[in-house]
């Protein structure tokens, strides 16, 4: 993982994200912490594999799936490190929102994905040049080049891709532009990231024969629209013990037991790449 933004300061973290769209936190937690979330992941996955809606295709042999915050033992951890906390205040505002919580799994076999963003662009970014969203990424693997590791096209994120399928799947005749700048992130476990799920990426084809799990955290600004795709839970038991660090920025439903998260984010153009 590249070390931009790697410090807590706000011009760095703002420099990083709304420059080439990523930054990171190297070892924000020990490898024993990382293999910690690997087990819980591991978990879930057992859990809802076969259970409709549980694991939704994000293309061959790739698959993501919803959780509820406690279903991850170590969700206060990255919540209230200090580094999570500064990248949410520094370019979503001090009321930021956690609105999901899920894991990537591409397995071996994971092929290329098309380049995309993860939604259409909101005019919070198109015309008021503003992120209102990001994304932290933490791998439960160290990542090695046959893993399929994300690639990401550094400053996309305020590309204009207005009439492209979905507003999210740039035209195949502007891949050899991404191709050009993409950039592969290997990070190690106990290494997060944050970046806009606007710059332009994709999952590369996971050559190797184990599964490369990466747990996902969505969090909005108070503008942002993210939490209207997910189906974040709580129990009452778990919200009351939470911190209030913690249980100020959830944007969550609460229930009396957990249920499956039945997802609703479906990206088409990922099933069916031109």
């Amino acid at each position: 993982m590249n070390a931009e933004g790697h410090n807590d300061d706000t011009a760095a973290i703002m420099g990083g994200l709304y420059g080439v769209g990523i930054i990171g936190r190297q070892a924000a937690f020990t490898t024993q912490w990382a293999d910690a979330l690997a087990a819980d992941v591991w978990r879930v996955w057992e859990r809802v594999r076969d259970k409709p809606g549980g694991a939704l295709p994000r293309g061959p042999q790739r698959f993501y799936v919803e959780v509820a915050p406690e279903d991850i033992g170590g969700f206060v951890d990255i919540a209230t490190h200090p580094w999570f906390v500064a990248v949410c205040e520094a370019v979503l505002g001090r009321d930021y929102r956690i609105v999901e919580v899920g894991f990537d799994i591409p397995f071996p076999g994971a092929a290329d994905q098309p380049w995309h963003r993860d939604f259409k662009a909101p005019p919070e970014t198109t015309t008021g040049r503003r992120l209102n969203s990001l994304a932290f990424n933490l791998t439960t693997v160290d990542t090695r080049e046959e893993h399929g590791p994300f690639e990401i096209a550094p400053g996309t994120q305020w590309d204009d891709i207005a009439g492209a399928k979905d507003d999210m799947f740039p035209d195949r005749a502007l891949w050899g532009r991404y191709e050009a700048q993409a950039v592969r992130k290997l990070p190690q476990r106990g290494d997060m990231s944050a970046r806009s799920a606007l710059t332009i990426h994709r999952g590369t084809a996971n050559r190797s024969d184990e599964p490369r799990p990466v747990l996902v955290v969505g969090v909005d600004a108070p503008d942002g629209t993210n939490a209207h795709h997910h189906d974040l839970q709580v129990t009452r038991g778990y919200l009351d013990r939470l911190p209030p660090q913690v249980r100020d920025h959830l944007t969550c439903r609460v229930v009396e037991r957990l249920e499956m998260i039945e997802q609703h984010h479906v990206i088409e153009g990922l099933l069916q790449p031109e």
